[in-house]
Order: structure tokens, then sequence, then C-alpha cells
């Protein structure tokens, strides 16, 4: 991004929109463009507390009557040496139609005097204005070598100022997605607990990471305890993660495999869709991200809900590989094609940046996103080659079910033997796995208030008093069965076998 920024800069683009929260680096990085330039530039910065003052001088040492953004850009607008001019924060005020007009009027005025406006913010907004008139660059956090010049400095306020390679690279890569501050406060915390920076610590690392991250509060890291051989059935979509559970290793790329981009599990509610996406975490062995587009969305400000997509997207990206999970990708787009009306178009744009961003990675961020109604997912996202595979997840079938039976009950008791898993999973027909488990916990509470153990008939009982999904919804299952026979591949039995179930 700096030589992309120092090329901008050397072709003189007047209006450069620069988004970050790492404001100290920016500037950095700014300075040491404007050093390397034949022609020296000066640096300035600009603050809505402090008005104008030149990079490297006391904040005292204001340009006069500049704290405002119309009377800051017309004292840049004045100024005849060439200079670069950073304005923090200025997208509370940039649709006022004094300072767009300003900038307007600033960017005319620049032609042939070396003279640059880079805007600098964690917020992306641009007026209708300036949209043809400014370049947007993301600052990206900080990548391995950085942190490791992060790392030498904290080692050297310590006792341990040497570490094996692998032990470094733990480190580094445990703190990876974190800028260069929340880096350095996280070493540092990790040496006033244990008195040093070793292995052990790369616990206390991601510990810290994930309460930062999480404080963002779009993207959630999950933590799973089950494993995928936990989920009953399924034996399809399983074989396929198992053969891609080495897939964003070193070796897969030199045998010129390319990486997964990611899958899509439709079905019936309550069989298994999400626990899937969860255990693949433990399988691969990566981190797993929940993106919780409830959270994107934020009426309070124009633009809000587009920066806080790309942030969490960047995130993701900064501490690959990892698993990008989206549950219920029917609700989060649902409504994006008509969101003209009823919310600006914020779910347009919400869908195009997200199409936009899974076409164009490059990142080893595997998206495993699930849905329910098929019918409301926008037909973008169903086009060939967005997803690597599309699985639809079917209704258990008695084998299954038996299956299902015997993983919940093993961990409620340990001997089953009492129970007869094939009537089981006979009276349970129809039933998905969620329904399964929510009739033996109801069994479980009969038996408990009596004060007994629970049994066969307990088991039977409940399973009769449930309605299942498959009759309250038969239409709508249905419907998705029909469309998946010819446009999804199974996730219980190989295609042939598909083909031959009856629906």
């Amino acid at each position: 991004m700096q030589e992309e920024l120092g090329i901008l800069v050397q072709a003189q683009y007047p209006l450069i929109y620069l988004v970050t929260s790492e404001e100290e680096r920016a500037e950095q990085a700014i300075a040491k463009i404007a050093q390397m330039r034949t022609s020296h530039r000066h640096v300035y910065i600009w603050t809505v507390t402090h008005g104008i003052v030149e990079y490297g001088q006391p904040r005292h040492v204001t340009q006069h009557n500049t704290v405002s953004p119309e009377a800051a850009i017309e004292w840049v607008v004045r100024q005849r040496e060439p200079g670069i001019y950073i304005f923090k924060d200025l997208h509370p005020y940039i649709d006022s139609p004094g300072t767009t007009r300003w900038l307007r009027d600033a960017i005319a005025s620049f032609k042939g005097t070396e003279k640059i406006i880079i805007l600098m913010s964690p917020i992306q907004q641009i007026p209708i204005e300036l949209e043809k008139e400014v370049v947007v660059l993301d600052f990206p956090l900080p990548d391995m070598a950085e942190l490791d010049r992060v790392l030498s400095q904290q080692l050297e306020k310590g006792k341990n100022r040497r570490l094996t390679t692998e032990v470094r690279e733990k480190l580094l890569k445990a703190a990876l997605g974190l800028t260069k501050d929340e880096a350095e406060k996280v070493y540092r915390k990790a040496q006033v607990q244990a008195k040093r920076l070793t292995e052990e610590e790369v616990e206390v690392i991601l510990s810290e990471k994930k309460q930062l991250i999480r404080r963002n509060g779009i993207l959630e890291y999950i933590e799973e305890d089950e494993t995928i051989d936990s989920i009953g059935g399924l034996e399809e979509l399983k074989r396929w993660l198992r053969q891609r559970s080495n897939a964003f290793t070193e070796r897969a790329r030199a045998y010129g495999l390319p990486q997964p981009k990611g899958m899509l599990i439709l079905g019936v509610p309550g069989c298994g869709k999400s626990l899937i996406a969860k255990t693949t975490s433990r399988l691969w062995g990566l981190p797993l991200l929940r993106l919780d587009m409830g959270r994107v969305y934020d009426g309070s400000m124009v633009g809000r809900s587009e920066a806080n997509l790309r942030n969490a997207l960047k995130t993701a990206e900064s501490i690959s590989p990892a698993i990008l999970f989206i549950d219920e990708l029917d609700k989060s787009f649902s409504g994006s094609t008509g969101s003209a009306d009823s919310d600006g178009g914020t779910s347009s744009r919400i869908f195009g940046s997200f199409l936009t961003w899974m076409q164009e990675k490059t990142s080893p961020v595997f998206v495993m996103a699930t849905a329910n109604r098929v019918e409301r997912l926008p037909g973008e996202f169903l086009r060939k080659g967005r997803f690597d595979e599309i699985f639809f997840v079917d209704l258990p079938t008695t084998e299954e079910r038996m299956e299902i039976f015997k993983i919940h009950l093993r961990k409620r008791r340990e001997d089953i033997a009492r129970f007869d898993i094939d009537q089981l999973a006979k009276v349970s027909e129809g039933f998905s796995g969620a329904e399964i488990e929510q009739a033996l916990i109801a069994a479980m509470y009969e038996a408990f208030a009596q004060d007994r153990e629970f049994t066969q008939l307990d088991i039977i009982a409940a399973i009769k008093a449930t309605l299942p999904l498959s009759r309250t919804m038969t239409e709508q299952v249905t419907a998705l069965r029909d469309w998946a026979r010819q446009r999804a591949r199974p996730a219980a039995a190989s295609v042939a076998e598909y083909q031959r179930m009856e629906f």
C-alpha cells in the first residue's frame, strides 16, 4: 500500500482518501514518502481540535484560525510551496456544502503545484460531488515484518531476548490481525503476566486478540468443542471437508492447488448446517470468525454500514488462513434487490461489496455460509464459481437417525444398550437432528421430574408429542428439495445415490 500511495503522490493526485484507524502508522508512512521525494514536501496535519500543525511540531504551534474545515482548506489553497496536507476525521463535515465546495476549489487550484490533500479516517464517506476526484486506499494492518519489529522491541525490554525461529513465528502469527498499538499492548501484557515471552504465552496473546476483535462487535470468535465425528450422517459433506483439511498449506500450493474459496450449505432447519461449519474449524485447525450481518447494518450514519463490512473483511484477511462463517445468509441479503425504497440502497451496496470481495479476494479466507430459504437468495450468490460447492442437507434417513440417537444418548449415558435404537429411528421419521435432540431432552426432563431414569417409552412419548417442521412446513421443504435435486450436491450420499432417492 505504501508503494501505491507513493506513486499517487508522485503522480500528483490532488485528493486521496486513506481509510485507517492507525493514525500514527499512517502519518509515519506519509512522512517517509514526503522525505523520499527529490523536491522535499512539508507535511501538515489538520484536526478539528488543533487546526493545522506541521508534522513533527508541538500541537500548540498551530496555523492561526484553521480549526474550522473551510478555513483550513482555504489556508491550504493559499500556500505556494509543495506540501502534503493530512485532514484527520473530516467525514462528519465533508457533506457540508461549504466543505465540499472548498475541496473542489482546492483540487482545481492544485494543478502544477505539487500539493495534495489526504483525508484520513476509519470511516469512508465521500459526497457524490467528489466521487470522480478522489482515490480511496485502505491502509493495511501490520504484516509479519512490522510485527517482528514490535516483538523485537518488547524482547529488548524483557529477560528472554533470544527466541527460536519456530517460537518467534508462533508469537507473530498469534498477533496477526491486530494494529501496531494492540500488538504492543498484548506483548507487554504477556510479559507482565509471565515475566517473559515464550511459546507458552501464545495463548495469552490469542486470548487478548479475541477480546480485541470481539470489541468490534461485528466479527466474533467461535470456539467449538465438538468434532465433526459428533455429527450424524452427512458422509459426503464430511468426506469433502476431510479431503481439503490441508488445502491451505504450502504443500498444497507447491502441488499447484488453488486456495478454496468457500461453500454454501442449504437445507432444512435443524439438520446440522451450522454445526458442520463450526466443527470444520477444528478439523482444519483454523480460527473460526462469525460475521454478524445484523451488526454490519448501522443506520446512524451514511456509509457506516459499508465501513463496518470493510473493516470486518479486512480483519478476517489479516489473520488468514481462517474460516469466515455467515449463518442464515438468506436472511442477511434477502432484501438487497429492492433496498432502494426500504433503506436507501444500503443493503444493495453491502451485497455488492460482499460479492466483489468474494470474487476478487486472494487471501486464504474460506467462506462458510448456511441458508434455509434458497428462493430468498439473490441469483448472483448461486452463480457457478462464487462458491467451490453448494451442498444440500436433507432430513436424516433412517440410518442417519439411528446414528444421531446413538451420538446424543452417548453424550448423556455410558450404557445405551437398553435402548432400541432401531425403533427410535423408525418412530422419529421426518425429524431433524435438532428435533431428535430436543425430544430426548424432553424425555429426560419428564423422568427427572418423577425422580427416575428415563426410558425408551419416555423418548417415544416425547417424539409423538412433537410436530416436526417437515409437517408444519411441508411446502417449503418440498420446494427446497425440488430445487436442490438439479442444482446442489447432496451432503448425505453420493450423487448416484442421491438421484435414486425418493422425495
